[in-house]
């Protein structure tokens, strides 16, 4: 059986517009979609007064949230296969299990004021940093979730020499009919002294060059896989968290990967991922790279 795209839902406004880009993205991927609500009501339904005939339990307000979450999904995209799945315990340790059998997990971003929409709830960041399938977050504008910018943003790092995250982004662009728009950064060293203004511009033109056969090589395999995407390839002076967050706006979505380390505890983002998850202005992909020793913050 295929492994499904799983979306988690609370019945927040920003779950709501997960759960219909999840519905697409299943459709795209022709994949069932599990549908997802935490939640630890055991703990506070005794501490509750009783429920009567006119005021339904916290339990049943919770399965409430499910059933109209599914039946939203349906009436979406009549013929999709859904399921879902109430659990009574923490919503990161729920998903983050369901993650280890899906193809994504798909969450919404938890802003609920003009500040707030800038901001990602504890829940996503906790997931995208530990789980071990790509996990987006879905946040931006309409045009954003609706896909009408036909343009899928690759961030390249250090350690994506045909890493997850590219093979990821290559997959989304073909099934999209998108252009795949792959930026990979570059920044003079901090510590090299700017003697002459022509040097400097060798310096920069020398880093300028080493960035882009590093692009090139990180996107060989996934080209010849997918001849039909159409790619787009620049390298940017700055850095890469500022270059893509900025370049977002015109994209339908943007893909960064994510290193994991073996036993470590804690959030596992590098500056990269946890700046777009923050602020970027479409939904974002991170896609868990390689297993490596160190972690690198930049990637």
């Amino acid at each position: 059986m295929e492994s499904p795209l799983v979306v988690g839902v609370d019945g927040s406004e920003a779950s709501l517009t997960a759960l219909d880009w999840a519905v697409d993205e299943a459709v795209r991927h022709q994949r069932p979609l599990r549908i997802v609500h935490a939640s630890l009501w055991e703990h506070y339904e005794g501490a509750a007064s009783p429920a009567s005939a006119e005021r339904p339990s916290a339990q049943e307000l919770i399965e409430n949230i499910a059933v109209a979450a599914a039946e939203r999904a349906e009436k979406r995209s009549p013929g999709l296969s859904v399921t879902t799945d109430v659990a009574a315990e923490d919503p990161t340790a729920a998903l983050l299990r369901e993650g280890r059998n899906a193809m994504a997990v798909v969450l919404g971003s938890r802003g609920r004021s003009e500040i707030g929409d800038l901001l990602l709830g504890s829940v996503g960041l906790l997931v995208a940093s530990r789980a071990s399938c790509p996990v987006v977050v879905v946040r931006g504008d309409r045009d954003a979730l609706e896909a009408r910018h036909r343009r899928v943003l690759l961030g390249i790092g250090d350690h994506d020499m045909d890493s997850p995250a590219v093979g990821f982004a290559f997959r989304e662009a073909a099934l999209r009919q998108a252009e795949l728009d792959v930026v990979r950064t570059w920044r003079r060293p901090a510590h090299e002294p700017v003697d002459h203004l022509l040097l400097t511009g060798e310096r920069g033109s020398r880093f300028e060059r080493e960035a882009s056969e590093a692009l090139e090589k990180a996107l060989d395999a996934g080209a010849r896989e997918h001849p039909e995407v159409r790619l787009r390839r620049s390298t940017a002076e700055g850095p890469a968290h500022k270059v893509l967050t900025e370049r977002s706006a015109a994209a339908d979505l943007l893909v960064v990967g994510a290193r994991r380390r073996d036993g470590a505890i804690g959030l596992q983002l590098g500056r990269v991922a946890h700046r777009a998850l923050h602020h970027a202005a479409c939904p974002v992909a991170v896609v868990p790279q390689h297993r490596h020793p160190p972690l690198d913050a930049e990637a």
